[in-house]
């Protein structure tokens, strides 16, 4: 027969496996709005990237936000545009870089996942 103390312990260690499970979390994709295809950027100028938040889950897995560019759907891991942001923010301001003048360039928006956006245009002054 289990002694009380026994029982106890077991409740005791069950009850605290509860809490400390893992709360569950959900994956936020959300959709890049600017740029949008068509859109020509000017090496040097700034502008805001922006996507939409009003479909975000409560719990997001990641929601802290990175922006890179990508040619041919190739990120540039290496030269980040945008990093440390809230995902929830719906926007971040980016400087373009220099780089080849090229129709095949999209942001890349990470936090939970990758996202691109439509294909636009890099070109220089």
């Amino acid at each position: 027969m289990i002694s009380f103390t026994t029982f106890i312990l077991t409740l005791l260690a069950l009850f605290s496996l509860s809490l400390s499970a893992p709360m569950r979390r959900d994956v936020f994709v959300p959709p890049i709005t600017y740029p949008q295809a068509g859109v020509i950027w000017i090496a040097g100028q700034h502008h805001n990237v922006t996507w939409e938040t009003d479909d975000a889950p409560v719990h997001i897995t990641n929601g802290i936000g990175r922006v890179y560019l990508a040619t041919n759907t190739i990120i540039d891991l290496d030269h980040p545009l945008a990093v440390g942001f809230n995902i929830l923010d719906g926007r971040v301001a980016i400087q373009v870089p220099s780089v080849p003048r090229g129709r095949n360039y999209s942001i890349v928006l990470f936090g939970d996942s990758g996202n691109y956006s439509p294909e636009f245009t890099i070109t220089s002054l």
